[in-house]
């Protein structure tokens, strides 16, 4: 593992969700290209603000309907700084696109993990 990229994924992942260490507990190699490939150098890019890669994430989640994976990045999305508002917005914009069950879980998600009024 690239000694470099791995303490920069770790620092983003513990921007995210508080835990640098919070994805140790994946095996082998994608636990390695997590920290170091998708958190030490995608999400490390200059041409999107970290908050805009958060959103991006999120949007791409709840269009594809991974609940579990929004568990971890609307809590990221919060500690980054986006309102809940921008996050609802985006929920019902993809209900139109990628399907109103598909933006009910989102919406299911984020008032388990961000209830309204916090």
């Amino acid at each position: 593992m690239s000694e470099d990229k791995a303490a920069l994924g770790r620092e983003m992942i513990g921007k995210l969700c508080g835990n640098p260490n919070a994805v140790d507990s994946m095996p082998g190699d994608i636990g390695r290209y997590t920290i170091e490939h998708l958190f030490g150098d995608v999400w490390q890019g200059k041409d999107m603000a970290v908050e805009e890669r958060s959103l991006v994430t999120c949007t791409v989640l709840t269009a594809l309907g991974r609940e579990s994976e929004l568990k971890f990045h609307f809590p990221g999305a919060k500690r980054l700084g986006i309102p809940r508002e921008k996050l609802l917005s985006m929920i019902a914009h993809v209900a139109h696109y990628a399907g109103w069950p598909r933006a009910m879980g989102a919406l299911r998600v984020l008032n388990e993990v961000w209830p309204e009024g916090e």
